[in-house]
């Protein structure tokens, strides 16, 4: 599978806390923080919830 990588751009405050706990789940905490996923129709679904928070390249 390919890999993508999903940087948190913005905060989640005043934020739901459905997106914080998607945030959460994709393993993101701090502005700035990268983590590396694989490409599977779950994390793309979680991305896509919250793509105005964050950004994604592939890896």
């Amino acid at each position: 599978m390919a890999k993508i990588k999903v940087k948190k751009v913005k905060s989640a405050i005043n934020r739901t806390l459905r997106q914080k706990r998607t945030l959460e789940a994709l393993g993101l905490k701090k502005i700035g923080q990268v983590v590396e996923h694989e490409d599977t129709p779950n994390i793309l679904g979680m991305v896509n919830k919250v793509k105005h928070l964050v950004s994604v390249e592939t890896a």
